[in-house]
């Protein structure tokens, strides 16, 4: 049997496939970004890990900070991780989960704050609101020392002791990419980010 299909009919057919295949690509979202990978050498350390790399501010772009705190440890007279990247406006939570009482402060010149000395099971917070990189020590134990690097982008890694690091879903675009060390002087470089290109960089660091 031979079907015939009215004008009008086949156009809103028509429109309905379009209007699916709008609607899959809206449930999509958009395209992920590009992976920016690669090796940090530091030449005077003992191996290469927390070697922290991160794109610099963007002009015009503002990111929002996370909704709920990142958290840094205090466990073993030791803070966990060592060195902390974070966004500005980050809350930073600092439990103590030793037996016994610690404190954390920076003399950080444009971050100075003393949450003063607290015991097990307790946690303090504070907001880093300034970018750069902040010295963390305790009044309590001379030995224990952090570091937190605020900065004004949300794309940024920590080195493992290879000295490898994975940005994930960087948007296409012109950047400047720094890489900071605690025993080293930084190091930055200008890079191009295009769309589906993973973008591979090497950084050597000295004092």
């Amino acid at each position: 049997m031979e079907v015939t299909i009215k004008r009008p009919t086949l156009l809103l057919i028509m429109i309905s496939v379009l209007l699916a295949f709008i609607t899959a690509g809206l449930a999509a979202g958009p395209a992920d970004g590009t992976t920016i990978q690669g090796q940090v050498i530091v030449r005077n350390a003992r191996d290469n890990a927390d070697a922290i790399i991160y794109i610099d501010k963007i002009p015009g772009k503002v990111f929002s900070p996370p909704a709920t705190p990142v958290v840094l440890d205090q466990v073993n007279l030791t803070f966990t991780p060592h060195v902390l990247p974070v966004l500005v406006g980050t809350r930073v939570a600092f439990p103590n989960r030793d037996e016994i009482r610690h404190n954390v402060f920076s003399p950080t010149t444009n971050s100075k704050f003393n949450l003063g000395t607290y015991p097990r099971a307790t946690t303090k917070y504070y907001v880093f609101e300034k970018p750069g990189p902040v010295t963390l020590l305790c009044n309590v134990h001379a030995e224990m020392s952090a570091y937190v690097m605020v900065t004004e982008t949300p794309y940024f890694a920590t080195t493992d002791k290879t000295g490898k690091f994975t940005i994930p879903d960087v948007p296409p675009g012109n950047y400047v990419l720094k890489a900071w060390h605690e025993k080293s002087k930084p190091e930055s470089m200008e890079i191009e980010v295009l769309d589906g290109q993973p973008l591979n960089v090497q950084f050597e660091l000295r004092r």
